[in-house]
């Protein structure tokens, strides 16, 4: 009987949405560490980012709640959603964060985390339509190169907090880039929570 009741695709159609909200968050981000004089302009456009990723994510549990018959599990769409939805609230208190503290410049730690946070975005772009046909080894190469540039940003991420710490930096700066290099290396985790949700997703359903 369930077999002849048609499911709701929609969601997966709305997870591509998501996607693509953040790369375009991902982009503003790299747009910063190219020219630090963009920051307040470009923050306020991340914020509106952020904006149109909660109102997509909030329609997308609306929807859930209503739905009889989801293409995949319940709880998968949940956390899938709500894993997207992190990426873009990451780097969005990435920029928030910066403009508190009043940055003026950018550093190569900074630049590399936004170029590895990027790649990570267009992968998640890329892996994103292909969700829906539950198919391992087409999300597969995706989630192994998310995994990769998760792994070169806890790499420049270790080196720079050595450095910060290694002395003859201003105390308050080396606070100031403590937390955004935080924030930018969490921002790396998110992305690879979400290919480790696709990665369950195809192989519960697959």
């Amino acid at each position: 009987m369930f077999k002849l009741i048609p499911t709701d695709e929609k969601f997966f159609d709305m997870f591509t949405q998501s996607a693509e909200l953040y790369r375009k968050g991902a982009g503003v981000l790299r747009e910063i560490a190219n020219d630090a004089r963009t920051l307040k302009d470009n923050a306020m456009r991340l914020e509106r980012l952020e904006h149109d990723a909660d109102q997509l994510t909030h329609e997308v549990l609306v929807r859930l709640d209503r739905s009889f018959m989801t293409p995949i599990d319940r709880e998968d769409i949940h956390r899938l959603t709500l894993a997207l939805d992190d990426c873009m609230d990451t780097i969005e208190a990435a920029t928030n964060h910066m403009v508190l503290y009043g940055i003026k410049n950018v550093n190569e730690p900074f630049q590399a985390l936004s170029e590895y946070i990027e790649a990570q975005a267009e992968q998640i772009v890329r892996m994103m339509p292909l969700v829906k046909s539950l198919k391992w080894d087409l999300v597969r190469p995706h989630c192994i190169e998310i995994n990769r540039l998760e792994n070169e940003g806890d790499r420049v991420h270790r080196q720079a907090l050595g450095n910060l710490f290694a002395g003859g930096m201003d105390v308050l700066d080396v606070i100031r880039w403590r937390d955004i290099y935080g924030f930018m290396e969490g921002a790396t985790d998110k992305a690879e929570d979400v290919a480790g949700i696709v990665e369950g997703i195809v192989l519960k359903h697959g």
